[in-house]
């Protein structure tokens, strides 16, 4: 009995570096002793970028139409081809109707499958939401596109590089209205999720920071009153639920903290400020040469019946087409979605 995970992959906007990386990721023979990866995509886009990546005499692209026809096997990927897209009008680099439908497309199948357990993981590849939107689609991103088709409710992002983890209360909303979603039922609510992905990772009994969202928490209201009417509330609330929880942290420091070992997650309260530490990391790029040396880290979405990792970084349109684009980001994803399915079936078998 094979027991590597199947973990399926969306391709991206196909007008992306989505296709590329994963050629780029997926021609590396230990994924394979690890898991069992398909794309999710077009065959003919993946033929085309691994053309761009220069990879014809060491890649094959097996197209099929059902998950149980995949080989998975190094030197072959298996591409669950949808046939959206005309290779003859797809312009890379490019926003399209086109392209955003495709890529719409990719994240609904990969759903499908894996809540028809035809999948163990999912892990997606950039889409961009101005292309979705223009195809008729209108989400803010791939999170609320997940809770819509899981019907679920309570959901959260999650980033992570290294050892730096970080849960957002609110992500894709204006600033004044992250604000206003700083309630206590809801920082709960994320506190809890930070708890149980924690312990999907492996880490027995994690130690949350939980930031303020004013400078200086407030200093006792002088500067807001959030943390004293919803954030400490919630705090004391999850203590007595046997979580092990400190803040809230004020927001300048509580990432270095977690950098240096004191919490194993971050609750930040927006986007932004749970983004911009993690990237300041994870991406790094080189003056000298005017490239991205690095662009690591994985975007996870928490309190899904399924799982789903993401990469942390967008469709890279201008870097589309050139084959040299980073994949160190989707090898990431892939590796959590490898490492949560693996505590699932844990989680099955008691």
């Amino acid at each position: 009995m094979d027991d590597r995970a199947i973990i399926g992959i969306t391709m991206g906007d196909p007008a992306s570096i989505g296709p590329e990386i994963s050629v780029k990721a997926l021609s590396k023979e230990d994924i394979y002793s690890r898991c069992r990866p398909v794309i999710i995509g077009d065959a003919k886009v993946m033929r085309n970028a691994v053309r761009l990546v220069g990879m014809e005499d060491k890649i094959n692209i097996n197209e099929i139409k059902s998950v149980k026809d995949a080989k998975f096997q190094a030197g072959t990927i298996d591409v669950y081809d949808m046939n959206l897209i005309d290779t003859d009008e797809l312009e890379l680099g490019k926003i399209s109707v086109m392209g955003g439908e495709a890529a719409f497309q990719y994240v609904k199948k990969v759903i499908e499958l894996a809540m028809n357990r035809e999948v163990d993981a999912t892990v997606t590849n950039a889409l961009n939401k101005e292309a979705i939107n223009l195809a008729g689609h209108h989400y803010s991103g791939h999170t609320e596109i997940y809770a819509k088709f899981t019907n679920t409710e309570r959901y959260t992002m999650m980033l992570a590089y290294e050892n730096l983890r970080v849960v957002h209360v609110s992500t894709h909303v204006s600033l004044r209205e992250a604000c206003d979603r700083v309630k206590k039922q809801r920082v709960l609510d994320v506190i809890r999720m930070a708890n149980n992905a924690c312990k999907s990772l492996g880490i027995s009994k994690p130690s949350i920071g939980v930031a303020g969202l004013n400078p200086h928490c407030g200093e006792n209201g002088l500067f807001g009153t959030e943390e004293i009417e919803e954030i400490i509330p919630a705090i004391k609330e999850a203590i007595s639920e046997g979580i092990y929880v400190t803040g809230p942290i004020p927001p300048d420091t509580v990432f270095s903290k977690a950098r240096g070992g004191w919490y194993d997650i971050v609750v930040a309260m927006y986007h932004d400020q749970g983004h911009i530490p993690l990237k300041v990391l994870g991406f790094q790029y080189d003056s000298e040469s005017n490239e991205w040396k690095a662009v690591e880290g994985v975007n996870l979405t928490l309190g899904l019946p399924i799982i789903r990792t993401s990469v942390d970084h967008g469709t890279a349109f201008d870097h589309a087409g050139k084959g040299d684009a980073n994949e160190l980001s989707l090898m990431n994803a892939i590796d959590y979605a490898i490492i949560m399915t693996k505590d699932k079936k844990r989680e099955d078998t008691i």
